[in-house]
């Protein structure tokens, strides 16, 4: 089995290569509609198999289009960083939709709700306290 430091430092590279290789040199235009962030790249212990969570803004047809984009580059993106990395075989590539951003906006904006109807409770208090 692989050291995990190692496959750390593997990983690192892996999304710092991927996030070059996305800006530079694929010309899918599907893949360039929308802001795509590397969140995490999640790399097995025998570095046969590589999940790549990408973050992206906009609507579901939009990201579903991305997301095809960059399976249809996975062939071309293992490649390159077969070749980048210096790997006699570079791992599986595999495409995940990371929801976390969307989950922490949902999250803040329930809390953002929450304080204002507590707000909006005190104020009711103080009023009918003030009218005593």
């Amino acid at each position: 089995m692989a050291n995990s430091r190692r496959i750390q430092k593997v990983a690192a590279l892996i999304r710092r290569e991927t996030s070059q290789i996305l800006i530079n040199q694929i010309r899918d235009e599907r893949i360039h509609q929308s802001m795509i962030t590397i969140t995490e790249v999640e790399l097995s212990g025998d570095l046969q198999y590589c999940k790549i969570f990408v973050s992206l803004f906009g609507d579901e047809n939009q990201k579903n289009e991305v997301l095809s984009g960059l399976d249809a580059a996975s062939g071309f993106l293992k490649g390159e960083l077969a070749r980048r990395l210096q790997m006699r075989r570079a791992p599986e590539i595999v495409f995940k939709l990371d929801r976390g951003m969307e989950k922490g906006a949902s999250v803040m904006q329930l809390l953002g709700k929450l304080e204002q109807q507590r707000n909006n409770k005190e104020k009711i208090s103080l009023d009918v306290s003030e009218d005593s």
